[in-house]
């Protein structure tokens, strides 16, 4: 997909209203990559790029009702499905550019961003200010439901190493951006890369 803005508003506004029931049986996996994520009660994370929230409830279980839980999502169509759902009553939706956030600089513990990476138009930059609004030791977890051979299967294509999610690339981007990445994931089951913000 284009790195541009309004090709990707467009491309999930028009998928919104039937995107939750295109992958009804992704709960679980993405439940698992939240338990990686190591939340603790009463912390703050941000679900970037959340889309219709389906993180929403597995975050608010890991922080608990002390805990905050925010979702920004750049396409006004995803949030209007999110709340459909009900999952505005879960946490806090905020249409933001996550290039852009309108948070505080270290404000959150952690970031959780399911099918994220490959949507930045700028990665670097919008990596970094991932890491201005989490605390230094926070984390963040790059997720998928599918591994990168399997999304590219299902998507007709080919995997190449040129892929932003393939480890040699994204080590070094993360690095980057604030970010060292701790530990890698592509089974195709599953894409987890967990990284931590550095001071």
């Amino acid at each position: 997909m284009a790195h541009d803005h309004t090709q990707v508003r467009e491309f999930f506004g028009a998928r919104a209203a039937g995107w939750d029931t295109r992958f009804p049986d992704d709960g679980p996996a993405y439940a698992a990559a939240v338990v990686d994520l190591g939340l603790r009660p009463g912390g703050a994370v941000l679900d970037a790029g959340c889309g219709t929230g389906r993180a929403l409830a597995p975050l608010r279980a890991a922080v608990g009702p002390q805990g905050t839980v925010l979702g920004a999502d750049l396409t006004p169509e995803m949030l209007a499905e999110a709340v459909r759902a009900g999952r505005g009553r879960i946490g806090r939706l905020l249409l933001a550019d996550v290039g852009r956030l309108p948070l505080r600089p270290r404000s959150l513990d952690a970031v959780f961003g399911a099918g994220l990476i490959s949507h930045l138009p700028q990665p670097t930059e919008n990596l970094r200010e991932l890491a201005r609004v989490v605390r230094t030791g926070g984390r963040l977890a790059l997720f998928h439901p599918l591994g990168r051979a399997a999304l590219a299967a299902r998507q007709g294509r080919r995997i190449t190493d040129d892929d932003l999610r393939a480890e040699s690339r994204l080590r070094p981007l993360l690095a980057n951006s604030g970010w060292r990445l701790e530990s890698y994931t592509d089974e195709d089951s599953r894409f987890l890369a967990l990284a931590v913000r550095q001071d």
